[in-house]
């Protein structure tokens, strides 16, 4: 049985198994797009990475394959263990608009095939644990999950009720991850 929790689906048999959904980075070919995937948590996370896998097709990616990002399973080398799985999944978004530089799992897609998959991707639903991406995130525009000028902010408590861009949280974590391709 699959177990949702803040954004990840779980098999209540299976801790070292999550599904994951995100949004295609914005201003890209993966702009719209919803993609979903799986991390695979070692026993010893999190002294080591995680592995990511993406099932959502997105001419990115290889579906169902390990992804080779320096962060991953891949480069262990590489992993902090101050890092989390969001962190993770922020370098997987980040990394999505780049050259596959012939990386591991890696595709070349033009981008008007890009954008295609991008758009059927919110109609793609997982086989595994059955979610349909397009009830798999919350609505940009929600109040729920954004300010009302729709920069996806969050307000915290906190912090003094200061809001935070997400956008500008994501840039932060993502200057302290290499998207390089590591051969």
């Amino acid at each position: 049985m699959w177990k949702y929790h803040r954004g990840m689906l779980r098999f209540e048999d299976n801790l070292f198994e999550w599904h994951f959904t995100v949004r295609g980075p914005a201003d890209t070919d993966f702009d719209g797009g919803i993609y979903h995937g799986r991390i695979l948590l070692p026993v010893d996370y999190p002294m080591k990475p995680p592995s990511v896998i993406l099932l959502t097709p997105n001419g990115r990616f290889q579906l169902n394959q390990k992804i080779c990002l320096s962060i991953s399973g891949h480069h262990p080398e590489s992993w902090q263990p101050s890092w989390s799985i969001r962190t993770a999944l922020l370098a997987l978004i980040g990394f999505m608009p780049t050259h596959s530089a012939g990386a591991l799992g890696s595709l070349e897609y033009p981008p008007s095939e890009r954008k295609k998959l991008a758009i059927a991707s919110r109609d793609w639903m997982c086989a595994e644990c059955g979610l349909r991406m397009c009830d798999a995130l919350l609505d940009r525009n929600s109040q729920n999950s954004s300010s009302a000028n729709g920069d996806n902010t969050s307000a915290s408590s906190n912090n003094g009720g200061a809001a935070i861009s997400m956008a500008e949280e994501a840039r932060s974590l993502a200057k302290q991850i290499s998207f390089k391709v590591l051969s």
